[in-house]
């Protein structure tokens, strides 16, 4: 086949097997990533911006987002390409990490850490919409909310810890990928992070500028009764008239 290839005009030669397949996988997986991601983003992006009506709270969203998705990249690297944690998780490194890794944990910690902070911004918002500040609205509403936050990681971090105990080196890297990264998220990202920010921005997190208004109102939850009163219209009174 060497002699025949490039002497022979039109001749083509297809080579097969796992390691074939496995260069084919990659490089479709590289080349598609970042078209992924940009999706990812420019949806969530639209989506939160048309449901609390801010062009603040999305673009600050989505960028502490992808710092928690950048904390388990950086993980996955101190575990599984510089050995850190071998001896303690038990595994032969081999320097890399599984090509489908990378987009796999984007798309689910994406969606996790969405999940995160529309439940808390959506109590900000219910407390904002009531008449509070949104520094007391963001303190309140962290308050109500640690506990089923906090709750909730710790269910899915012992989940995902499981995974990390397995032999197969692909399972036990999304293992700990997953569980470091709801874990930061959680802690870091949702109980520090996203406070100080919305505190430090004060009223401006709900900036929408004027070329923007005419995106419809796409209300999360229903409105409250002190919503509904605000928005319902001044009730008509007469004058009695003479008996």
């Amino acid at each position: 086949m060497p002699q025949t290839l490039g002497r022979i005009s039109g001749a083509r030669a297809y080579v097969t097997g796992a390691a074939a397949a496995d260069i084919d996988f990659t490089g479709q997986v590289r080349d598609r990533l970042p078209y992924a991601i940009a999706f990812v983003l420019v949806l969530a992006f639209c989506l939160l911006l048309a449901a609390f009506r801010s062009l603040i709270i999305p673009l600050t969203t989505v960028l502490l987002n992808l710092l928690s998705v950048a904390a388990a990249y950086g993980v996955l690297v101190l575990v599984f390409q510089h050995t850190w944690a071998q001896p303690i998780l038990h595994f032969h490194a081999n320097g890399t990490i599984t090509a489908w890794l990378p987009l796999f944990l984007f798309v689910i910690l994406f969606g996790l850490s969405m999940d995160y902070h529309v439940f808390i911004l959506s109590r900000v918002q219910e407390a904002v919409s009531g008449g509070e500040p949104t520094r007391l609205a963001v303190r309140r509403s962290i308050t109500r909310t640690a506990g089923v936050i906090t709750a909730a990681a710790l269910v899915m971090v012992c989940v995902f810890a499981l995974f990390g105990t397995v032999s197969s080196l692909d399972i036990k890297q999304a293992g700990v990928g997953l569980a470091a990264a709801v874990l930061i998220d959680a802690t870091v990202i949702r109980s520090v992070l996203l406070p100080a920010v919305m505190a430090v921005l004060g009223e401006r997190n709900w900036y929408l500028p004027r070329w923007l208004t005419w995106l419809p109102h796409l209300g999360l939850e229903p409105p409250t009764t002190h919503q509904q009163a605000a928005a319902a219209p001044p009730a008509l009174t007469t004058a009695p008239g003479p008996r």
